[in-house]
């Protein structure tokens, strides 16, 4: 048992085995079925939901995937924990983790599972609990209440001293539930409100001692614990807030992501204690008041780190903005590309050379030089967030670039790279890639912080949605890319790699910025987009077309990489060989690719899937693909290099079995299907089909046209791929 641990209430008060009989069991049984999402999410917050499975380290809810529960049909709560051979049911399970022994707790396993659902069981005429239960740990040693502002209660928080250390747990005054709230209240809300200036501490134990000196405190529940989202920071709005974090590298990265929280709630002005570096390990508010410090003596002489409100508004008349003669900000990387804070996102379509582009880009940056007219400002130090790569063929990159050995030199100290950093850009990943770009670059500040590429760290939010989805696209790029920004650098700016969607020749011509997942939040935010495609796949030529919020236009760029290097060609040279006949015909036929690939991506986010018979006959002689042999034709090319493969797992997405089709269902990467399960938007009360993503079962090989197993379903791999000379 870890100290300072954070548990659930397990039981209440007890009812004869004489007072249950099977049905009564078996109906809550089947409620905590309903809810067993919910469940699972209380009990083991670290979990992942893998199709038709919920995935866990273990019984202690640590990360991983050796813990397997079944989420529906006939074995929907069976648990199996393949490391230790252990399993059995929900009520198994719900046993394990609250330490109730199966055979001779039944009654309280049941009960607990009916409180836990907010009502008192059916099989007891006993009225509704009045207070938290006593627990196997003995009584509390001190107790704190959770006031709102009006004074009412809503939350307790209860110390237990045992032979392990203290433990704390929480009950729910509304929900008569032993769990923290939802979201979780801070402490002294009454105090708060009467006050302008508010001291956030970590734990109600420090909160009290400046209390008693006239101070206005406050603490989110669990302290240092707390998670960040789910505490509600809004009483602090319009307050002067001073944190004062506890002496350790734990209390420091706590407040520095609390003062981003507390300024995005709206407070006035935040600020971080510097504590002295000559105090104690895990040194506190409480400590000081121990030791007789004058508190407000101690406050004024500590240096404070003051943090940047980015939420502050201002306005400015015409005549301020005329009369205004300071200088411009000078720019990250010219002309006008990369401002100070500003976000460049990259995009392209797959195996079109965006890594390979953006890592080249980055190495001239680091080394002051000029790449493709892109110049920086000066060396700019560079932190490369890279979650694709692995090492070893990064290491293969990078020294096939040909690069000069003075340019090896001047960059060599200012670009970091992470080789394939497997992690999500959560709150806890935040943490990570701040710890990483600490011990990096040590104290000399970041200039750059490139991410590549997006879809493999992004975080949709509590509900899971993709960088499809624009709301959460918006929550990603503020809540964490800018949050990891401003903890880092607030002038620091961003390079976000990210991918297109396939759209036809026209589509790209007229609107090619609207190819990016998530355009409608991702234009709205960036400051300059860039795309870089191919407008002939036959053809190694590509094209950079910039869009630019902060500047002027810049001319289209034709491009290739001669020699392992990236050079600017002449764009009438390329015009010539496309007036080659055949060059017509091949881009005719590229057109039909991307119309049937869009077509079929589109469908299914229709809650429509196809096998190859079934397009052809229903797209034949529409979007000018041709009869229904050509457009077969067309898709066994497309299929053969890769870009359509098969699903035959159908029953997994709703859909009826396909026996008479060789291959199956069509599918093409990232694409999602739109399935009959509904979610609700809490929000507006709005309901919206669920799409989950499609991931392939079999290809088509390429030599002999068999359908073959997909070795791995989360990697797509394209046939025609070519390995560039140089």
């Amino acid at each position: 048992m870890s100290d300072n641990a954070w548990l659930n209430f397990n039981s209440a008060d007890d009812v004869s085995q004489s007072q249950i009989d099977s049905q009564d069991a078996m109906e809550i049984k089947s409620r905590i079925l309903d809810r067993l999402d919910s469940v699972l999410d209380t009990f083991f917050p670290e979990g992942k939901v893998r199709g038709q499975q919920f995935v866990i380290g273990d019984l202690e809810g640590n990360r991983g995937k050796s813990l397997v529960v079944e989420l529906g049909g006939s074995k929907q709560g069976l648990w199996t924990d393949f490391a230790t051979g252990e399993g059995g049911d929900i009520v198994d399970l719900w046993a394990r983790v609250h330490r109730f022994d199966v055979q001779s707790e039944f009654t309280k396993i049941i009960q607990d599972m009916a409180v836990w659902l907010g009502e008192t069981p059916a099989f007891t005429n006993k009225p509704k609990i009045k207070s938290p239960p006593k627990d196997e740990l003995g009584h509390w040693s001190h107790k704190w209440d959770y006031h709102d502002a009006d004074g009412k209660l809503i939350a307790c928080v209860y110390r237990y001293d045992t032979e392990e250390g203290k433990e704390f747990r929480p009950w729910d005054v509304l929900a008569r539930k032993g769990l923290a709230p939802n979201p979780r209240p801070l402490y002294n809300q009454v105090g708060i409100a009467k006050a302008t200036d508010v001291i956030l501490v970590e734990g109600e134990k420090c909160c009290d001692a400046l209390i008693a000196h006239d101070f206005t405190a406050t603490t989110a529940m669990n302290g240092a614990n707390a998670p960040i989202e789910k505490t509600d920071w809004s009483p602090l709005e319009g307050k002067r807030v001073l944190i004062w974090p506890d002496n350790d590298e734990a209390g420091k990265e706590y407040a520095e992501k609390a003062a981003q929280a507390i300024a995005e709630a709206g407070a006035d002005e935040v600020s971080i204690l510097n504590l002295p570096t000559d105090l104690r390990p895990k040194w506190d508010a409480f400590d000081a008041v121990s030791e007789g410090i004058n508190i407000l003596a101690f406050l004024k002489s500590t240096p404070k780190k003051d943090i940047l409100m980015s939420n502050a508004v201002e306005a400015f008349s015409l005549g301020e903005f005329i009369n205004d003669n300071s200088p411009m900000p000078e720019d990250l990387i010219e002309p006008r590309v990369l401002t100070p804070g500003g976000m460049v996102v990259l995009g392209g379509a797959p195996k079109v050379g965006k890594s390979d582009f953006v890592l080249s880009w980055l190495v001239h940056m680091a080394a002051g030089e000029p790449f493709l007219d892109l110049k920086p400002a000066k060396r700019l130090r560079v932190f490369y967030l890279q979650a694709e790569v692995q090492y070893h063929y990064l290491r293969e990159r990078l020294q096939k670039m040909n690069l000069s050995e003075l340019m090896i030199w001047r960059a060599s100290d200012n670009l970091f790279i992470t080789p394939q950093l497997r992690l999500v850009l959560d709150e806890k990943g935040i943490a990570r890639v701040l710890k990483v770009i600490k011990n990096a670059s040590g104290k000399e500040p970041i200039d750059v912080i490139a991410i590549d590429p997006l879809r493999n760290v992004f975080d949709g939010g509590e509900n899971g949605a993709t960088e499809n989805d624009n709301a959460a696209m918006l929550f990603f790029l503020k809540d964490r890319v800018e949050r990891l920004r401003d903890l880092v650098n607030p002038k620091a700016g961003i390079i976000i790699v990210h991918h297109t969607k396939k759209l036809n020749k026209r589509q790209l011509i007229e609107e090619p910025f609207q190819s990016f997942s998530g355009a409608g939040s991702l234009r709205g935010y960036y400051s300059t987009g860039m795309l870089l495609y191919r407008q002939d796949e036959h053809l190694n030529a590509r094209t950079l077309t910039m869009e630019l919020r902060n500047g002027p236009a810049i001319p289209d760029k034709l491009i290739d990489k001669k020699r392992g290097r990236w050079v600017e060609l002449e764009y009438e040279s390329q015009r010539l060989v496309n007036q080659n006949h055949g060059e017509k015909l091949d881009a005719e036929r590229r057109r039909k690719h991307d119309v049937i690939l869009q077509l079929i991506f589109d469908e299914a986010v229709q809650g429509r899937v196809y096998t190859i018979a079934q397009f052809a006959e229903a797209f034949e002689g529409r979007a000018g693909l041709g009869a229904d042999r050509t457009i077969q034709n067309r898709i066994g090319v497309l299929a053969t290099k890769g870009y359509v493969k098969f699903f035959k797992d159908s029953d997994c997405y709703g859909k009826p079995s396909v026996a008479r089709s060789k291959y199956g269902y069509m599918c093409v990467e990232r694409m999602e299907l739109k399935t009959e399960k509904l979610e609700t938007d809490f929000e507006t009360g709005e309901q919206t089909n669920v799409c989950k993503p499609v991931l392939p079962s079999h290809y088509k090989c390429p030599q002999t046209g068999a359908a073959l197993p997909v070795e791995n379903p989360h990697i797509w791999i394209y046939q025609e791929e070519k390995i560039e000379q140089e």
